[in-house]
């Protein structure tokens, strides 16, 4: 589809549990179909796995393809002093062995526990570089992002660990999770130095995540623009909030009263009262920064009470400049 092409080193980055494994492996089952593949598998256990790819119901268990080869990596065999060279030469050496040309590194934080230092993330990417032009491999790393605010798009400045590896990488795409429906997931492509983006912020991918015959997968279901998988802004929140805030102190609750019926808590509607007392133009609210309006200002037309509002807004004015 054109997130990572043959013959390039590639990054799928995404937030914990949204599904980034399940997504590679979905890849390489893919690819493993046409070519051999090494699916270098650091998360999970040989039981863990196959329970994932295992329907409960009938207890059918997906039957992957016979070149698509899964490694584990075991610390306990790899001297601590040159840990990420040893990981390096061991997947390099498995790799000729079995004839894979196509390796998936799931993920990234077990090749380098220093990849968020520039000088680290240079020298782990030439080595992986080489590996690509030493033997024409295709190469994909998956890495991981903090917690991000769903209400923003996804950046290549939520990859995590050193800026420079972005920069390094052939192609990045990302998962997000879609705030519209928990259930569902999309796919944004940031970088394909060998193509055109397609898949960008107007045309994300969108999936459901489910299991078919015992293969858990990313279903398709369509495309999409990413701002209709982004959650309110929330600056709107925070406006909305004031507003029913607002309408509270113009009925004459008190704080107490003004939580209660908002479900926020005290202290948060006392800020916003002090705040308003002190912001809200006199014209909002007779008293002066009250809310209130007497009953008296009732008795008169709209267009009367529009006049008294203005003159009262002036008022303030005044009052605000002699102070100042």
């Amino acid at each position: 589809m054109g997130l990572w092409r043959e013959g390039e080193v590639g990054c799928l980055f995404a937030d914990s549990n949204l599904g980034k494994s399940i997504y590679a492996v979905q890849m390489a089952d893919a690819i493993a179909k046409e070519r051999p593949v090494l699916y270098v598998d650091c998360e999970l256990s040989e039981k863990q796995f196959q329970l994932r790819y295992t329907d409960e119901a009938s207890g059918e268990t997906h039957v992957f393809p016979e070149r698509l080869y899964r490694a584990e990596i075991n610390p306990e065999t790899l001297d601590v002093r040159d840990y990420e060279e040893k990981i390096m030469q061991h997947l390099e050496a498995l790799a000729l062995e079995l004839e894979c040309s196509t390796l998936i590194i799931d993920n990234l934080g077990y090749l380098s526990n220093s990849s968020e230092k520039g000088e680290s993330a240079g020298i782990l990417m030439m080595k992986l570089m080489n590996l690509k032009k030493r033997h024409g491999w295709s190469v994909l790393v998956i890495a991981h992002t903090p917690k991000r605010n769903l209400s923003s798009p996804i950046t290549q400045n939520e990859l995590a660990g050193s800026k420079r590896l972005f920069n390094f990488f052939d192609s990045v795409f990302a998962i997000g999770k879609s705030a519209r429906d928990d259930g569902l997931r999309y796919v944004k492509q940031l970088k394909a130095r060998s193509g055109e983006i397609q898949y960008g912020g107007d045309c994300v991918l969108v999936y459901e995540i489910g299991k078919v015959n015992g293969f858990l997968q990313f279903l398709p279901k369509g495309m999409a623009a990413e701002k209709e998988h982004l959650s309110e802004q929330s600056l709107s929140e925070k406006d909305l909030e004031k507003e029913r805030i607002l309408d509270c102190k113009k009925k004459g609750m008190t704080v107490r009263q003004a939580a209660d019926f908002t479900g926020l808590s005290k202290s948060k509607v006392g800020r916003y009262y002090k705040d308003l007392s002190q912001n809200v133009p006199v014209s909002q609210g007779i008293s002066f920064g009250t809310g209130v309006e007497p009953d008296w200002i009732l008795s008169f037309s709209p267009q009367d009470r529009t006049n008294i509002l203005s003159l009262v807004d002036e008022l303030e004015l005044s009052i605000s400049s002699a102070s100042g």
